[in-house]
């Protein structure tokens, strides 16, 4: 059985602005904060296909993960994210809670537009 792997990501301390704003720049990115905001058992990967392709989910992900937003666990074949969001509220006091109201009005505007 192959081992899990591990994932690395930005310790607290090391987590820049600079990243976490460039990750969530992007509105698919902006989506799965919103998701995962609302998730604290978090989701696995397959949960936002939805959203785009599997290749298109991965490197997003990856740039989440690497900005300090995200942890990913691995689970046999799948992968679980978790938001950090104990993590960016001591570096970042009241940024994630404005970025999940606007992920939050970015879906409720999309679906009144029908999408």
């Amino acid at each position: 059985m192959k081992e899990d792997t591990y994932l690395p990501y930005p310790q607290t301390a090391e987590i820049s602005l600079c990243d976490v704003l460039a990750a969530l720049g992007d509105e698919l990115r902006l989506a799965i904060v919103g998701q995962l905001a609302v998730e604290p058992l978090g989701l696995v990967c397959g949960e936002f296909n939805c959203l785009t392709s599997k290749t298109n989910l991965t490197y997003h992900v990856a740039k989440l993960r690497e900005a300090g937003v995200v942890h990913v666990q691995p689970e046999g074949t799948r992968r679980r994210l978790f938001l950090r969001v104990d993590d960016l509220q001591s570096r970042f006091p009241g940024l994630l809670d404005s970025i999940v109201k606007e992920a939050a009005a970015a879906r409720q505007a999309a679906v009144e537009a029908g999408g």
